[in-house]
């Protein structure tokens, strides 16, 4: 098989498969070639205290980037946990740790503390990363260099294709990765999904800096890096599916019952809540508001093969709902700090909806002409609030300062602030 570093040096930037084009036009390329196998074969898991400090020492000891990646088990297990974690480096190779018998990956993580980490998409993995103790200080997200590059299809196969030449194998991505132990084509593929990432960040540092746009990803990196883990999300059963059917304070109290009961179940007994109760049962037993097991049993998703245990234990979140004095029912908005929903701005305040509509104009032209998506010119919601409380003075350094202070990089302050300053000025019709 090709090397793939040679195949990366010899041509860093590919366009099959939509990728941005040159600005000398399109030539001819080569049908992408299947990649089958990891170069060094399919590495044994890493499940003991002994092989861990061995793949710690190779990967202090190696060179370059270190690609990392991990898989988790959602849909099937509780939670958001790393069930796999994959990395290669150059002089190391690749490892393939197993984080439920090797729960501790603090050492490793210290390890590579002053290495910058290539992931994909890192906003996915890191989360279930930091619970195993390893945290990045530099970082370069594959995923969001496509992004910014103008690439219009961004998940790992398609920028391995098209920039690199390679087809990878998606077809264990949803599996259940809790599973043990782990199939040789799962472990194959989770070796194959870090086996090409440093090559794929090169050649996407390049293209970067070819568009001018490399300090922008680097601004856009850093602050992935830095930020803190999210706040807990508040009432999280209000993002049930369906839960716009729901209009009664008493029917939003069963939801929350029912969410609440089953999310208690489900972290027992480590599994997806999906598979202990589905969104569309809750909500049906929400607007039906059941009387007692019987009633409860002719709803779709609780009476088929639903034991008697099982029922009883859902009417009597039903029941504790329906028991509830009005004011412990729940509001039926989620109060939201910022601006009220765009489409309320007309009747609320027109001049704020004439500037809101120049803003998303400008914006649109402007990420057309960068080639990237608007919301990584600059968020949907950092708009929206300028334009609902814009400065007193509108001028370039008010403008600044506000993108500034809700978050926006250097580099959307610079390219976004002129366009803002115009919008701000529009008058209501």
């Amino acid at each position: 098989m090709t090397d793939a570093h040679d195949t990366a040096a010899d041509s860093p930037l590919r366009t099959t498969g939509g990728a941005p084009p040159d600005d000398g036009g399109s030539s001819a390329v080569e049908a992408p070639i299947p990649l089958l196998e990891p170069r060094e074969g399919i590495p044994p898991v890493v499940a003991d205290d002994a092989a861990l400090a061995r793949v710690i020492a190779a990967f202090e000891a190696g060179s370059g980037p270190v690609a990392v990646d991990a898989e988790r088990a959602s849909g099937y297990r509780y939670g958001q946990r790393a069930y796999l974690v994959q990395l290669r480096r150059e002089g190391a190779g690749t490892a393939l740790i197993d984080p439920v018998a090797c729960p501790d990956l603090s050492a490793l993580g210290e390890a590579l503390s002053s290495v910058e980490w290539v992931l994909h998409a890192a906003t996915q993995d890191l989360p279930c990363l930091r619970e195993i103790g390893m945290v990045p200080t530099r970082l370069f997200d594959t995923e969001l260099a496509g992004r910014l590059a103008g690439f219009p299809r961004v998940g790992l196969g398609a920028m391995v294709e098209s920039v690199l030449g390679f087809v990878l194998e998606k077809g264990h991505s949803a599996v259940d990765w809790s599973t043990r132990p782990l199939p040789e084509p799962w472990l194959r593929y989770a070796a194959l999904d870090v086996e090409l990432l440093v090559d794929l960040r090169d050649a996407l540092e390049k293209e970067l800096d070819r568009q001018g746009k490399l300090e922008w990803a680097r601004q856009e990196f850093d602050a992935i890096a830095s930020a803190p883990p999210p706040e807990p999300r508040k009432d999280p059963w209000r993002r049930t599916s369906g839960m716009h059917k729901v209009r009664r304070r008493r029917q939003l109290a069963v939801v929350r019952e029912l969410w609440q009961t089953r999310d208690r179940i489900a972290q027992r007994r480590d599994v997806s809540p999906g598979k202990v109760l589905g969104d569309a049962a809750i909500v049906e037993a929400a607007l039906a508001l059941p009387a007692n097991v019987h009633a409860l049993a002719a709803l779709n998703g609780f009476g088929h093969r639903m034991g008697k245990r099982q029922l009883e234990q859902w009417q009597a979140a039903v029941d504790r709902a329906k028991a509830l004095t009005e004011a412990q029912l729940p509001q039926p908005g989620q109060s939201v700090a910022g601006p009220p929903p765009p489409r309320a701005w007309a009747d609320k305040d027109p001049a704020a909806a004439a500037r809101l509509s120049a803003a998303r104009a400008g914006v649109s032209a402007l990420a057309e002409e960068l080639d990237m998506p608007q919301e990584n010119l600059i968020t949907p919601d950092t708009v929206r609030r300028v334009c609902w409380e814009p400065p007193a003075v509108v001028d370039a350094e008010s403008v600044a300062a506000a993108l500034t202070g809700y978050g926006a990089r250097a580099w959307q302050v610079e390219q976004v602030t002129p366009v803002l300053v115009t919008a701000l000025s529009a008058e209501a019709p």
